[in-house]
């Protein structure tokens, strides 16, 4: 079953078709797609000694990419070109991944040591866990607002 399909637009909340359970749908596929981004950026990084700047953009590059990709791949599975999924995604995605890595990286740098921490400290996993699931919680009421506008995830929808 198709990620979308989780959360099909029913209207549970008095009909302006945004529920909480379609928010967190919407919020965990963005969250997969960030989550592989960042997780890969922080180990690239880290490994290969980069400064702390140029490890947060490379990670914050690496969700926006993985996180179209996921959308993209499903809804050129329903027939689009590769053109038209990746305007789906810019629409669906954009506003969701920003949001999320702002959060999760503000929490990162936030956390003493967090930046500085090898791969194999638990301060580096568990910052990264702590802002991932950090960026979720402040995500979804993001998405719940803009499915409910007819925006972000919504607009994958229409393209069923």
């Amino acid at each position: 079953m198709d990620t979308h399909e989780h959360h099909q637009m029913t209207g549970h909340d008095g009909g302006n078709g945004a529920s909480w359970s379609m928010a967190a749908q919407a919020t965990l596929h963005c969250l997969t797609g960030c989550a592989i981004g960042e997780v890969l950026g922080m180990v690239i990084g880290t490994a290969a000694g980069f400064h702390n700047a140029g490890t947060v953009v490379l990670s914050i590059a690496l969700a926006f990419i993985f996180g179209y990709a996921l959308t993209m791949r499903g809804v050129i599975k329903s027939g689009l070109s590769l053109g038209a999924a990746f305007k789906v995604a810019l629409a669906a995605d954009t506003v969701s991944i920003a949001v999320m890595e702002l959060i999760d990286n503000s929490v990162i740098v936030a956390i003493p040591g967090a930046m500085d921490a090898g791969l194999g400290d638990w301060l580096f996993w568990g910052s990264l866990l702590l802002s991932l699931a950090i960026a979720f919680v402040a995500t979804t009421p993001v998405n719940r607002w803009m499915i409910s506008r007819g925006l972000g995830h919504a607009v994958v929808h229409g393209s069923h």
